[in-house]
């Protein structure tokens, strides 16, 4: 089954690489405000999809472009499938992208595959066999101290985040760390802490495809990984937390009083940030000519 993730995610990488070479040609459609998908996106994940499916017709699908449309709906094995994760950075030709495949059974990630195009790195973890790039095995950073930690995240960008809440956030981890990076791939960043590049990572508003293989790959290193408050329970969270045993039980502490699963006013606010008119709207509306209703004229009685 790893073998046919790797072949499967390799293929993808070759369309994505050709597709590289000529970004001015691409058709790019946006999904929803800096939510982009580009023609690349779908040929990547149709070539994934028909690899896993000509291997095993019985299995189910939950990718980012197409959800559950494919494979079987009812499988005990899930493959969760982002074909290009980082697509506003491959539109800019910025290369910090990856391909990110799991097959869950059951709803425990069993197999792992991220792989980076650009620098032919492959990340991968059999679940009780260890996680590795390439050839090497990886393990987590040995750093003990959250002062000497270089924690790696994710900035919002979809309409209805919480850019205030993320700002205290961002600014409750910056005082406290050596540096914080964000590069712009999730799943790279995950595979980033498992090989001791970075020695944590959090981000809100993740879905399963974003951090599934990459899950796998850090806890295969000896890293930890769940919600802001420390729980296991991440997958459908939309919020997680990663990072080497000593860093992550230091982050916990910080991140926890900016959980979604636990703060019901603060959904609330969220809701009221996205239903709020942005700038550009308020700026469209006022330049709108104002119509004038039909004027109504009233009877009188006649004498």
């Amino acid at each position: 089954m790893l073998n046919i993730a790797i072949k499967a995610a390799r293929a993808a990488g070759s369309i994505i690489n050709r597709a590289s070479l000529d970004l001015e040609a691409l058709k790019i459609n946006t999904k929803a405000p800096n939510d982009f998908v580009t023609e690349v996106d779908q040929a990547a994940e149709q070539v994934i999809i028909e690899t896993l499916l000509s291997a095993y017709p019985d299995h189910g699908i939950l990718a980012e472009e197409s959800g559950r449309e494919h494979g079987a709906k009812h499988s005990e094995f899930v493959w969760i499938i982002d074909p290009l994760d980082g697509t506003t950075n491959f539109i800019h030709g910025l290369p910090m992208y990856c391909v990110s495949i799991a097959l869950a059974h059951r709803g425990v990630v069993q197999q792992a595959v991220v792989y980076d195009p650009t620098r032919n790195d492959l990340f991968y973890a059999t679940k009780g066999r260890g996680a590795y790039l390439n050839d090497k095995r990886l393990r987590v950073s040995k750093r003990t101290r959250l002062s000497d930690a270089l924690v790696g995240t994710g900035f919002p960008y979809r309409r209805g985040d919480n850019p205030k809440r993320y700002l205290k956030m961002f600014e409750a981890v910056m005082t406290e760390v050596a540096g914080v990076r964000r590069p712009g791939a999730a799943a790279l960043d995950l595979c980033y802490v498992a090989a001791g590049y970075y020695d944590a990572f959090f981000e809100m508003g993740l879905n399963p495809w974003d951090v599934a293989a990459g899950s796998l790959i850090i806890t295969e290193a000896g890293g930890l990984i769940g919600n802001f408050t420390g729980e296991s329970d991440f997958m459908h969270q939309r919020e997680v937390l990663a990072g080497s045993p000593k860093i992550y039980g230091q982050m916990v502490p910080i991140l926890a009083p900016f959980t979604r699963v636990i703060k019901e006013e603060d959904l609330a606010a969220d809701e009221a940030a996205a239903a709020k008119p942005t700038a550009a709207e308020v700026v469209a509306k006022t330049a709108e000519p104002k119509k004038r209703g039909a004027v109504r004229l009233k009877k009188t009685d006649a004498a």
